[in-house]
């Protein structure tokens, strides 16, 4: 399977580069998943498309903010910093710009000394890794420091960085949004819990590793990057118990989806773990558990755009981007969503 057989033509002005004034309203495009039929709503109709019982799967993650601006000890070169993966207590696994300004031993600082990293060690494709010092409370210092690490597709500055934030967003751990969930508003959860819908958070603290382009022509010889999950009993039992009555599994983005096929059994069954995976879904997986599809629309000849077209079929969701280009959908983070259903 080759890496073009996933390229579509996208204008540059329909990648959307600011948030709708309210979530829900960005537009919505229902796209069967067998028959490929197309339907055009918004997103706050998806209360008409969900049926009690059925269960709706969110990822709770929350976006750290990421980004950090330094300067090196010894020359005062700036130098950034994206947090990628955090491996111990003070060390994080880190991508650094420009790299080669950042050999071992290298001494960055951040906000005029309150925060210090020092490069340990160089990883796979380059990252580094930095032991980092400080007084005081890590998350603090952060949120103080940091940035929203928004996608280079974006140039636009962000004026609240909760919009690069679901309104469920929990547990800290992510250097990208999960953007399919960015549509859902407080009131429109709480129409579909009293529609009799189903709500179970799984949390997977996404990378960018899913977001880094394919670089191999032939797609089966990419290597994904690992993300960590957690799936908790109580979630797990409520996603079971929806199969169990013949109600549809629905998931909300391809890293909900990912985390559910890491942790079910041939037959659907989810059990509750947690650890790291490197699922890669492309065209002629089998999905275990997953009915339905919540999701934004994705990257040319990204793993994102695989993912879908292994959910629908490759024809199905090309013939989808294509409608979405004529009609002037919005695209990526910011963008419109699309819900596959059965």
């Amino acid at each position: 399977m080759k890496l073009s057989d996933f390229y579509y033509d996208l204008p540059q002005e329909l990648i959307a580069q600011d948030p709708l004034e309210k979530r829900s309203d960005s537009r919505l495009m229902l796209v069967g998943r067998e028959d490929g039929s197309i339907d055009h709503k918004h997103f706050y109709d998806i209360v008409d498309y969900v049926n009690p019982g059925d269960c709706l799967v969110i990822n709770d993650t929350k976006v750290i903010p990421a980004r950090l601006m330094g300067v090196k000890e010894d020359t005062g070169a700036s130098i950034e910093v994206l947090l990628l993966k955090r491996k111990e207590e003070k060390v994080w696994e880190t991508l650094v710009k420009p790299g080669k300004k950042a050999r071992v031993g290298a001494r960055i600082s951040f906000g005029d000394g309150l925060l210090v990293g020092e490069v340990i060690d160089i990883v796979e494709e380059g990252n580094r890794l930095i032991r980092f010092e400080y007084d005081g409370i890590w998350e603090e210092l952060l949120d103080k420091l940091g940035q929203m690490p928004l996608p280079p597709y974006i140039t636009h500055k962000l004026k609240d960085r909760n919009r690069y934030q679901t309104v469920y967003a929990k547990h800290d751990g992510s250097a990208a949004a999960p953007t399919a969930g960015l549509h859902f508003t407080e009131e429109l959860l709480a129409q579909l819990k009293e529609k009799g819908v189903e709500i179970a958070h799984v949390t997977l603290h996404v990378g960018l590793g899913t977001f880094r382009p394919v670089k191999t022509d032939n797609i089966l010889e990419h290597h994904m990057h690992s993300e960590f999950y957690v799936v908790e009993q109580e979630e797990a039992d409520k996603i079971n118990a929806a199969r169990q009555r013949g109600n549809r599994i629905i998931s909300v983005g391809t890293t909900s989806t990912r985390t559910l096929e890491s942790v079910a059994d041939e037959n659907g069954f989810v059990r509750a773990a947690s650890g790291w995976t490197d699922i890669f879904i492309y065209p002629g997986y089998k999905f275990k558990v997953v009915d339905c599809l919540i999701t934004n629309f994705h990257l040319p000849e990204s793993t994102l755009l695989m993912l879908v077209s292994a959910f629908s079929s490759r024809e199905n969701m090309l013939h989808a981007y294509e409608v979405a280009v004529e009609e002037k959908y919005r695209f990526f983070s910011f963008g419109d969503a699309m819900f596959i259903y059965k």
